[in-house]
């Protein structure tokens, strides 16, 4: 736990439980690690003589003692909230950047503030009050992930070149194909490779077996001819960069974004998740059942995965047409 050295003891035993005891992801760790740090320098410049336009990230919270949080009070949370609403600058050094955060942003800082308020009134006891314990979420306004034609997703693959194209087309291939998140594509190493299906480590180290078809196969087996050629930092790693390491978020974030401009496609409205997207919607349109998709994606809950049902019916376009209205010729009836 020494990377967060900048943080007080309470809040690293706090992020020591969930790796520890709970066994979370690194990067969920460092979520509650951000968005902890940056609630409680919050509250400490509310609390003092420093000036209100002092920045977060210049304030010491190194001394946060267990009867600080304790006087931490629903108000102040709420206080908390506004300003991730309304003032918060994601980019401070730019002075043309919007202030305040989405509500889905909000609502994760506030998840991570009740799962530490969980912690120590429930966990480890060291409070009796919790004052986020009836604290409602903010609400996200729901709206229909985007995604890929099967015409474009067959553009998306044919657009692949250059000299990481084998590289690039089976990483395209395994997001169409079988719908893992960008983090999960990056983790896979090449023992996590079977004949016919991927073993994926998901949200909170939950492990997952994934089936890809022949194309991916194939996509996948043209690849290990290249990269059984090569040596990387981390040799485990399926997927390597140009630098010899272990291929990174960023880098597959490019790769996809460089595709789908090399395809024609907006570039601006599509990534790797919406990649993920187009596998749960395609696989949904060709009649597989929600529950199996739900099994695929690594849904904990099935109404994550009950979105995508919303985006292509037959069964919805059946019954538009079954209703007498659509067959009326209005313009006909009156001439």
């Amino acid at each position: 736990m020494r990377k967060y050295k900048d943080c007080p003891p309470v809040l690293r035993d706090f992020l020591s439980y969930h790796e520890n005891i709970k066994a979370q992801s690194p990067r969920t760790i460092s979520e509650y690690y951000l968005d902890l740090r940056m609630f409680l320098r919050f509250i400490k410049l509310m609390r003092s003589n420093m000036s209100v336009t002092t920045r977060l990230d210049e304030i010491d919270i190194t001394d946060v003692d267990l009867d600080f949080i304790r006087d931490i009070s629903t108000s102040d949370i709420f206080e908390f909230l506004s300003y991730l609403a309304n003032d918060r600058n994601p980019n401070p050094d730019n002075k043309y950047s919007q202030t305040g955060i989405e509500a889905a942003a909000r609502a994760r800082k506030l998840s991570a503030i009740k799962s530490f308020y969980k912690y120590l009134t429930v966990r480890t006891k060291q409070l009796q009050e919790n004052p986020v314990a009836d604290l409602e979420y903010p609400k996200i306004r729901k709206s229909l992930p985007r995604y890929l034609t099967l015409e474009q997703s067959s553009a998306l693959l044919q657009s692949v070149s250059g000299p990481n194209q084998t590289r690039d087309y089976a990483i395209l291939m395994i997001f169409l194909n079988c719908g893992i998140r960008r983090s999960e594509l990056v983790g896979l190493n090449l023992s996590d490779i079977y004949d016919d299906r991927l073993r994926v480590v998901g949200k909170g180290n939950k492990e997952r077996f994934v089936y890809f078809g022949t194309a991916c196969r194939k996509a996948i087996d043209d690849y290990l001819i290249e990269r059984n050629q090569k040596v990387l930092s981390d040799n485990r790693a399926l997927f390597g960069s140009r630098d010899g390491n272990r291929i990174s978020v960023s880098a597959v974030h490019r790769l996809v974004k460089k595709a789908l401009l090399k395809a024609g496609l907006d570039a601006t409205q599509f990534s790797a998740h919406k990649l993920r997207h187009t596998a749960a919607t395609l696989m949904l349109s060709s009649g597989v059942d929600i529950k199996t998709v739900q099994e695929v994606l690594g849904h904990e809950n099935l109404n994550t995965t009950q979105i995508y049902t919303h985006i292509e019916s037959t069964e919805l376009k059946i019954a538009a047409e079954a209703n007498p209205i659509s067959h009326l010729d209005m313009k006909k009836d009156n001439e």
